[in-house]
């Protein structure tokens, strides 16, 4: 195989995983390649960190080698530069951690994170992959995708707490809340001691390409705080952040 024809098949497989994480056999077939031309096409990507398995044996989708490329492609206009100013502003605020997140197949890939200074520090989550399902910032997004919402309730919703919602019914109430308020609260539901509130970002074409979110330990998160007013603020900071 030649170089060039390596490089094209490459990014025919990339493309692929561009909609969304996906099976060897199904990106072969989408691509029309053999599967074992596709299997060593992987294992080469996954090396360069452009491409990684879900779960052993599972299906692979966009590594964040190319999340970092593609947000670099834009200096000056990149997601996480155009956010920094307002996560700022949420967390001068609210006094707690702030964040930006986009989505990833059926997960939230959280790209930045500031922390206030405070004595009970919270856990820097940029870098990490979480299901949509148990983190308010990938039920923002579920709001506004009845077909992603409908490819998640048909897989089974794993637990992180005695709190997640892992019922179809329970997540498609709590996506109902959230498309008649416009922000989403999650009470523990993936970590313990740990509360959070998020809102959808849009690009200007009105779709959703992000969430911001507010998160800190439940001794003190929301406390003496309204949680309906905080999240209204991070629904208003979230349609500051305007993405081409």
């Amino acid at each position: 195989m030649s170089t060039v024809q390596s490089i094209d098949r490459a990014f025919a497989v990339l493309r692929t995983l561009a909609s969304g994480p996906a099976g060897v056999t199904e990106i072969a077939e989408r691509v029309g390649l053999p599967k074992s031309t596709v299997s060593r096409l992987l294992s080469t990507l996954e090396e360069l960190g452009a491409v990684e398995q879900e779960s052993a044996g599972g299906d692979y989708r966009t590594g964040a080698a190319m999340i970092e490329l593609a947000a670099a492609a834009q200096p000056g206009r990149s997601l996480i530069s155009i956010a920094r100013p307002h996560l700022a502003e949420l967390t001068r605020l609210t006094g707690e951690a702030a964040g930006v997140s986009i989505p990833d197949g059926l997960e939230m890939f959280y790209i930045d994170q500031l922390t206030p200074n405070s004595e009970l520090q919270v856990r820097d989550w940029t870098g990490t992959r979480i299901p949509m399902h148990a983190v308010p910032s990938g039920q923002v997004v579920l709001a506004t995708d009845a077909e992603l919402l409908h490819r998640l309730v048909a897989r089974r919703l794993v637990p992180f707490t005695a709190h997640t919602l892992t019922t179809a019914a329970a997540l498609r109430a709590r996506i109902a809340e959230v498309q008649r308020e416009g922000y989403a609260w999650a009470f523990e539901e993936f970590a313990d001691g740990l509360n959070s509130v998020a809102a959808a970002v849009h690009n200007t074409a009105g779709k959703v390409v992000a969430a911001v979110h507010v998160y800190g330990p439940a001794s003190r998160f929301p406390g003496h705080h309204d949680p309906a007013e905080l999240g209204r603020m991070v629904r208003a900071t979230a349609a500051k952040i305007r993405i081409d």
